[in-house]
């Protein structure tokens, strides 16, 4: 062999292992067959592997040898096919894996020719394609499940294409009105309103992945608020931009509820008091800046209670917002209404040249309140009391003017109720008094400063003692004794009046039946003990079963007292009176009118109402015997009681002149300074025992 014969042999054999570590290196599965008898003539170590052989045992084998029977049955089509066209052919099959799985191939088949075109056999690349399918069938299976959700949600979903729609869901088709034919290859732009398009159209170009609301326009040119969440997918093979269209008009409406109910009243939707008392302070800078006149009016309801007590709380929410419609519609718009709660309204004027314009105001809102209110079928009539509070001389501050229009407010019932007032700055003096009382009193009572003096009351015909009016005393550890004109009012104002008055009955019941017990009572008849009830007092509700638990826990008998109403008290309640007046008797009470004539009790009602006496106001009796009118009045009432079965006792007789005149007239009981002046227990014991 000659030098240059070895050296094609050895290029050779070095061009045979480059293919060698070429072919065992490359991302595929490679071998030769021989065209006629179907042997393998060369195997990469891949391709040899894969069928658990070596590339050496590989060689000269069949191809059913190699792949099995089963799997050269599917493929020997493909062979067959290669050696008829003499063309490449390409084609998938599935090859099960030792561990069970399966392993997707793609074949190609390439035929291998001789220089005259000769058939010599056919080359076999195998490719693992798993990963590139199992990519397809997940893509394939997100598509899917994108196209099943769109369907599926209750939110529009849109595609598009740089801006052309290419799909919607029917979702989106039911909130915009639009059919899918009218969508479907529109510009998303053009559904847009013109004021939102500079925002669409930045975020379109931004490309983003974001969340963001806009405005879309339905079919019917309305707006729909909506969120839209922008995402970037592929679809189909293609990336698209994705849509979700989110319906946000219920929760704007929500937010919009929330931020109302944040600065309005609930019930009547007027502005409640942070709102008020944020807008006030807002108007008051201005009228400093301006050295404009402002008027704050804090306006209360008379007797409220007694329509939630008597016809619940549903139709007293009703006089409510009745009321707070009559004080809008009475106002200007630019002024400013507020509720602060329960029956508290509060109103600031503004635009104003003098305190003229505020009276003007004033008499409308007092005419309009006061109109009947219909509630559970029924006329009530509720009436306002009005403080003011000017600004800027009643206060440069919004918590100042309000406390100042509040103490007005309450001058103004303590004048009569229906009325109104203004503050003068001995009111705040008053104001202040009255805390610095309420806090004593209530130290007063824990204290047990307080204590029952006794009016003596005697029979008309003879003299002898019938009973005694409980009196109401406080001895102040600074003041002294004071009668209850000095602190009733305040007691009254700040509910004070429920203990104090609970206190008042328990004390009389305990002193009823400790008369009994030291025979005081003895040749004395009945000797009832007169208790006077408040308003608030009479109006609780329970207040029956609170008369019948003060008995029980002091041990005495209805009997023994008797309750003195006004003609106010029992006119402000004539719905509910006569149920209550007739279980307080039922507990054996007896129950009178006190200062009879001062009221509006009328005929009718006195027949309506059960009642055991009638006290004469000593007002009338005072001008007895010499003034001819009140001798008319009276010798009226006491005809009048008598003809309807009612005892009358006529209070403050200081004469003999009186006493004769009034007996002579039928009156059948007396109290006064000619019987006898109010006196400690004690002492009313040791007076009644010397008579």
């Amino acid at each position: 062999m000659s030098y240059l014969d070895e050296a094609d042999l050895r290029r050779q054999a070095l061009d045979a292992a480059r293919f060698r570590m070429l072919a065992d290196h490359v991302p595929a599965w490679i071998a030769l067959y021989g065209a006629s008898d179907h042997r393998c003539l060369f195997a990469n170590r891949g391709y040899a592997q894969a069928f658990g052989l070596t590339q050496q045992s590989i060689v000269g084998l069949h191809f059913s040898e190699i792949v099995g029977a089963e799997a050269y049955a599917q493929v020997r089509g493909p062979v067959e096919e290669l050696v008829r066209t003499r063309e490449p052919i390409v084609y998938e099959r599935s090859l099960t894996r030792p561990d069970g799985g399966e392993t997707c191939l793609e074949v190609h088949l390439l035929p291998q020719f001789d220089d005259q075109g000769t058939l010599l056999g056919s080359w076999v690349l195998v490719y693992d394609i798993t990963r590139h399918r199992q990519a397809e069938r997940r893509l394939r299976e997100s598509e899917l499940r994108l196209d099943k959700f769109m369907q599926a949600t209750v939110e529009g979903i849109l595609f598009h294409r740089n801006g052309v729609m290419t799909d919607v869901n029917q979702p989106l088709i039911e909130l915009t009105g639009w059919s899918r034919e009218a969508l479907v290859g529109q510009h998303v732009l053009s559904f847009v309103p013109e004021d939102e398009l500079p925002k669409v159209r930045e975020v379109m170009q931004r490309g983003e992945e974001l969340r963001y609301e806009t405005v879309i326009l339905h079919r019917d040119g309305s707006h729909i608020p909506v969120e839209l969440i922008m995402r970037t997918l592929v679809r189909d093979g293609e990336q698209l931009r994705m849509a979700v269209v989110r319906d946000i008009r219920d929760r704007l409406a929500h937010e919009a509820r929330i931020q109302h109910l944040a600065h309005h009243d609930g019930l009547t939707g007027l502005l409640n008091r942070t709102a008020f008392m944020e807008r006030m302070a807002q108007q008051m800078q201005r009228a400093e800046r301006r050295g404009e006149m402002l008027a704050l009016l804090f306006i209360d309801l008379d007797n409220f209670k007694r329509v939630n007590d008597s016809l619940g709380h549903l139709e007293g929410d009703q006089v409510l917002v009745t009321v707070s419609e009559r004080l809008v519609g009475a106002l200007r718009s630019s002024d400013l209404v507020g509720r602060f709660g329960g029956d508290e309204f509060v109103v600031l004027l503004s635009d104003l040249e003098s305190r003229d314009d505020i009276v003007v105001v004033l008499e409308a809102l007092l005419s309009v309140v006061e109109v009947p209110v219909k509630a559970d079928g029924r006329a009530l009539s509720v009436t306002p009391s009005i403080g003011v509070a000017v600004y800027p001389d009643d206060g440069r501050h919004p918590n100042e003017l309000i406390q100042h229009a509040d103490t007005a407010m309450y001058r103004a019932k303590a004048r009569g109720r229906a009325t109104y007032q203004f503050f003068e700055p001995a009111l705040a003096e008053t104001a202040y008094a009255d805390l610095v009382l309420e806090a004593e009193l209530a130290q007063g009572l824990t204290r047990n400063e307080f204590e029952l003096f006794f009016q003596p009351q005697v029979d008309a015909a003879t003299g002898q003692l019938t009973g005694a009016e409980a009196l109401l005393r406080w001895r102040h550890p600074k003041r002294g004794l004071l009668s209850p004109d000095a602190f009733i009012f305040v007691a009254e104002r700040h509910r004070l009046m429920l203990p104090l008055g609970e206190w008042v009955l328990r004390e009389a019941a305990a002193t009823a039946r400790r008369w009994r017990e030291r025979g005081l009572t003895q040749g004395h008849g009945a000797m009832r003990i007169a208790v006077n009830l408040s308003s608030i007092q009479f109006h609780l509700d329970g207040f029956v079963d609170t008369v019948q638990r003060v008995l029980a826990e002091a041990g005495a008998q209805g009997q023994w007292l008797e309750l003195e109403l006004t003609e106010r008290m029992l006119v402000d309640d004539i719905q509910d009176a006569p149920a209550t007046l007739a279980q307080l008797r039922a507990l054996g009470l007896t129950v009178s009118v006190d200062d009879f004539g001062t009221g509006y009790t009328s005929l009718a009602h006195l027949t309506e109402l059960p009642l055991d006496k009638l006290k004469i106001d000593q007002g009338f009796v005072a001008r007895l015997p010499d003034d001819v009118g009140a001798q008319a009045i009276t010798r009226a009432i006491v005809q009048m009681a008598v003809g309807l079965g009612l005892s009358v006792t006529a209070e403050g007789v200081r004469t003999a002149a009186q006493w004769q005149l009034l007996a002579s007239w039928g009156c059948q009981h007396f109290q006064g300074e000619l019987v006898g002046a109010p006196m400690s227990a004690a002492d009313f014991e040791t007076w009644a025992r010397t008579r």
